[in-house]
């Protein structure tokens, strides 16, 4: 089954249309990228999925099966699809253990919860982060680690990761690429939405797809990317506004 399915989107703001009838299938346990030019709808379709009330949405988003365009936010949480953002909040006074202690009495099985917990702290590498206020004094790169983290712990159907690797130099970009690889288990879904390829070059995705004139415009294989580094995204747009 498809863990995340999307169907003719369209999505405006105003009299300005974004989203122009994108079709996506992301299977579980896959990782798609999605790549584009600024201006091509990237961040309009992370917000439309997770639930901004601003855009006017039409189409039909699945997770799992179940439709989920035209519910609010925490009810799409609740069917599983959640977001990390390009700017992580810091959270003063409270720590990413707090947080955790939070979040386990609100699980049906705290025991399951906390085994999760520190099998994703291991392999995401936040343990040093546990017992610091969230987000608060840590480097950008180690700010997408500790989200990727929260977002691991919650088990959901499918992860938006909303340009993880901006402002990262290239020992941080690795650092998140490992993080994003951890995170992988064969029922989640994770779709991330990138400017660059070069976070490409320390992940395995399953299918990459360029995005241009708020359209797939192609996609294929992780050649795909090595195809656009070499022609950039101006060879796609003809194929876009066909």
């Amino acid at each position: 089954m498809n863990a995340l399915e999307i169907k003719n989107l369209t999505a405006s703001i105003g009299e300005i249309n974004i989203l122009k009838g994108l079709d996506l299938e992301v299977p579980n346990g896959a990782l798609h990228v999605i790549m584009g030019p600024n201006g091509s709808g990237k961040s309009t379709l992370c917000h439309v999925l997770t639930g901004k009330e601003e855009y006017e949405a039409s189409g039909s988003v699945k997770v799992q099966g179940v439709e989920v365009l035209g519910i609010p936010t925490h009810e799409r949480a609740g069917a599983g699809i959640v977001q990390a953002f390009q700017y992580p909040v810091e959270i003063p006074g409270v720590t990413l253990r707090d947080l955790m202690e939070e979040l386990a009495g609100d699980q049906p099985d705290p025991d399951a919860f906390w085994v999760r917990v520190e099998k994703k702290r291991d392999e995401i590498k936040v343990g040093r982060f546990m017992d610091r206020a969230i987000n608060l004094g840590l480097s950008g790169g180690e700010k997408k680690r500790s989200e990727i983290f929260q977002i691991s712990v919650l088990d959901p159907v499918v992860a938006v990761l909303d340009e993880i690797d901006s402002g990262l130099d290239v020992d941080a970009v690795r650092e998140v690429a490992e993080a994003v690889e951890a995170m992988r288990t064969d029922d989640l879904a994770v779709l991330l939405i990138t400017h660059y390829d070069r976070i490409l070059r320390y992940l395995k995705p399953d299918r990459i797809h360029v995005m241009m004139d708020g359209r797939i415009a192609r996609s294929g294989g992780p050649e795909l990317a090595r195809e656009l580094e070499g022609t950039g995204y101006e060879a796609f747009r003809a194929i876009a506004e066909s």
